[in-house]
Order: C-alpha cells, then structure tokens, then sequence
C-alpha cells in the first residue's frame, strides 16, 4: 500500500516509515502542513496517517481538503491530545480511525490493515476478481487456486491493478505507487514495461487476459 505519514515529530515521523515499510508499504513522509498539503493534492494515497495537531497547521484543514476534492483516500489521525472535540471533528471529516500518543507501532499497523479491509477490500482479507485472488495478509496471490510466483513489485503491481479495476493507470502513477517518492529520480520508465509485461505474461499463460494497453495513456484491468 502506498502510504502518506504527515507528523511533524522528526524521530516518530521516521519511526513510523521505517515500521511501516518494512512490512512491505511504500511510505512518503510530510513532517509540515504546507508539504502534506502539496503532496495530497498532486498524489493519490492509498491511507493518510495525520498528526492533527502540526505546528505549521491543522490537520483538520487537510481533512476538509480531502473530503471537498473527494479523494478517496483512507486517514487515521494520530494526537497527543485525547480532546473527544478534535477526535469528533476528524471523523465528522472523514477520518476513519483515531489513535493518540504515545501508541505502540504495531498496533498502528493493526489499525491500518483493519481500515484498508473495511474501504479497499469489503472487510475481508482476501480479494477476489474472477479466477484470480490475493490474500492480502500473507501477500500472496493465487490463479485457479494455484499459487502464483510473483515478484514483489510484480504482486503490488497485481493488487494496485485489480483495486483500480477498470480505471486507466498511467505509468507515472504505477510509478508513484510503487516507488513513491523515489519515482522522481528515474530517467525513464523502462522498469514499469519490465514488471507490467512480467506480470501480464503470468497472468496470460494462466488464462487470465486482463491487463490491457491504453494505448498514449497507459494501462487498464479489465475483461474483454
């Protein structure tokens, strides 16, 4: 999952990535009101981790911009302040879960994996689209119930295609996801073709024919 950690507490900022992307989420951190602002309105998040209380701004103020361009994207606010006010307001706003320091990082992780069950994956850890499905805990994915033997990225790239199912991916957006904020250091995106085109032979020797060129704008996963 591609994450944004907006905390403007520099150890617990790092902290936090660092947990999180070792259980294999690829993580872009703001550590100010104007940065998280700038990069939720440019990029797509699949989970926004929000401090609420930013000395720059609030949090609050993202939230309402979140919700007035309808972005979809999932937030957990994080606090040190317990007030029932602020934690009312930020899920008045959208928010979908609430956690206030200190916390233990593993039971943020908890809470993450819950609210992406509940909005990507209908409550349930194991998505499905036709023959294919991912058990989205052990990050596996299986065709016709057969294990299928897939890279990292390529797995990624399988389950960020099938939760835009229908929707046409440009390749600076595949970027994006899988690489995050690193994905503006690339010279080019000859890599995307290499794991697109890895993945898309799988799946077709499989009998799954999905992953469509949209020829000038980049791809689609969809049936015929």
């Amino acid at each position: 999952m591609k994450i944004l950690i907006v905390e403007d507490e520099i150890a617990l900022l790092q902290a936090i990535a660092n947990y999180l992307e070792k259980d294999g989420n690829v993580c872009e951190t703001a550590s100010t009101y104007e940065d998280a602002l700038y990069k939720t309105d440019l990029y797509e998040y699949d989970l926004l981790v929000l401090d609420i209380n930013l000395i720059t701004g609030s949090g609050l103020d993202i939230l309402q911009f979140l919700k007035k361009e309808k972005k979809e994207t999932a937030t957990i606010i994080i606090s040190a302040n317990n007030s029932l006010d602020d934690k009312l307001k930020g899920l008045d706003l959208g928010a979908d879960d609430y956690l206030t320091k200190p916390f233990h990082l593993a039971e943020l992780n908890s809470r993450i994996k819950a609210v992406l069950r509940r909005g990507k994956f209908g409550g349930s850890e194991r998505l499905k689209f036709n023959e294919i499905s991912i058990d989205t805990r052990a990050k596996v994915a299986y065709i016709n119930n057969q294990t299928m033997a897939l890279t990292r990225k390529e797995y990624d790239l399988l389950l960020f295609f099938i939760t835009n199912k229908g929707r046409v991916l440009s390749k600076e957006i595949i970027a994006e996801h899988l690489w995050g904020d690193h994905s503006d250091m690339l010279d080019n995106y000859d890599f995307i073709y290499v794991h697109i085109n890895n993945l898309r032979k799988k799946l077709t020797d499989a009998g799954a024919k999905y992953i469509k060129t949209a020829y000038g704008s980049g791809y689609k996963f969809i049936e015929d």
